[in-house]
């Protein structure tokens, strides 16, 4: 019971993990472009030998979309909020699936001349900003090149843009992220031609490692280039380690468990001593008699994982279809119940490690309790 209950324990919370991480990574996914090139040095850079000389003659790369991203001081009635303004190019909506994000109004960035913007969902709760859009949202950004001033008009740089609709992702996101023109955000900012990054979309018949690899060796080492991991490797790096801390935790808590094979196989040794001696008046070698100890020992073991992972894939499966176990926050989630991934690398892991700490513990009181309390005397002739 005591390792059936460790195994089961190192699925469903490995299961639980899996489920968090996939969840993440396909929202995330749908935003992110599958590679994304920034310069090395300094925020801004000139796109044109990229776009021009590589991109659009490189085999796999079906579209791109130039960004320009800047924190910005947002108005909105009586309302202010600090956000990151992301400036994109008109085809945007085809390089990501932002258009399917779009909860409320459409997403498009100009329309007969004028601008319009995009925020998320909680942005969009923060200012207030109803779903008729009638009135305009006030930006604000630092002005370019003014070293000081005591006048906040002349230290701002200011203009306005009408809403076309909200999208929703997740919360952090949705928090803080507006779309508009990149037009408009490059005069704003006054960056010229430059731009923040290029955001590529990679067709499904390439792999984009290669065309990662091609792009780099195109572009040289003053540009880096990102896939979708990379983009967010802090966060992805961050749950994976929380994932393997967590199974270490539940590894040495299993180890705890299995000392119980220790004490029983020990016990059992002692109770056995007559048994043992009829064994080996019968011919049996100390070896063979270790053995049949250590083999069911290990029995314990194999029996204890096979029915927790059993246990732990079935309860696994039962959330996954009928999500027995709700989060906590009524709806204030993405989802309503905890995510579950089953893996088989995962699980293959945990057998092996289960079979081998009931080895080891079956191993130690074999090993030396018997030689020292049992005393093993040569057969009776």
């Amino acid at each position: 019971m005591g390792v059936s209950l460790g195994t089961f324990a190192l699925v469903v919370v490995l299961s639980v993990f899996n489920g968090f991480d996939g969840l993440i990574k396909s929202y995330f996914s749908i935003l992110d472009p599958d590679l994304k090139i920034t310069a090395t040095k300094g925020k801004l850079f000139d796109p044109s030998f990229v776009c021009d000389s590589v991109l659009k003659n490189l085999p796999g790369v079906i579209g791109y979309a130039v960004v320009i991203e800047e924190n910005a001081l947002l108005t909105y009635k009586n309302r202010q909020v600090i956000a990151n303004m992301k400036g994109v190019s008109a085809n945007f909506n085809q390089i990501t699936g932002i258009d399917s994000l779009i909860i409320d109004g459409v997403f498009h960035l100009e329309k007969g001349g004028a601008f319009f913007a995009v925020p998320g969902v909680g942005l969009a709760a923060n200012l207030d900003i109803r779903n008729n859009f009638t009135e305009p949202i006030h930006v604000y950004v630092p002005r370019k090149g003014l070293k000081a001033s005591l006048s906040p008009d002349n230290a701002l740089k200011y203009s306005y843009i009408y809403p076309s609709g909200v999208f929703s992702l997740l919360e952090d996101v949705d928090a803080r992220t507006i779309f508009v023109p990149v037009s408009f955000a490059a005069e704003l900012i006054d960056a010229g031609n430059s731009v923040s990054s290029i955001e590529i979309k990679i067709s499904d018949k390439f792999s984009v490692k290669q065309v990662s690899k091609a792009i780099v060796n195109e572009i040289g080492s003053q540009y880096l280039v990102k896939n979708k991991y990379q983009q967010h490797d802090t966060l992805y790096k961050t749950m994976k380690a929380e994932k393997w801390v967590t199974y270490l935790i539940l590894l040495f808590i299993l180890i705890i468990a299995s000392f119980n094979i220790l004490g029983s196989l020990s016990m059992l040794i002692i109770d056995k001593k007559e048994d043992i001696v009829i064994l080996r008046s019968m011919g049996a070698t100390p070896d063979l008699i270790r053995g049949v100890f250590l083999f069911e020992g290990w029995l314990i073991s194999i029996i204890g994982a096979i029915a927790g992972l059993f246990l732990g894939v079935i309860v696994c499966w039962i959330q996954l279809h009928f999500e027995i176990v709700s989060l906590p926050g009524n709806g204030s989630f993405v989802i309503s119940a905890y995510p579950v991934d089953i893996q088989l690398p995962d699980l293959f892991l945990i057998f092996f490690m289960v079979l081998m700490i009931g080895l080891l513990a079956a191993w130690y009181p074999v090993r030396f309790i018997s030689e020292k309390e049992l005393q093993f005397s040569s057969p009776v002739s």
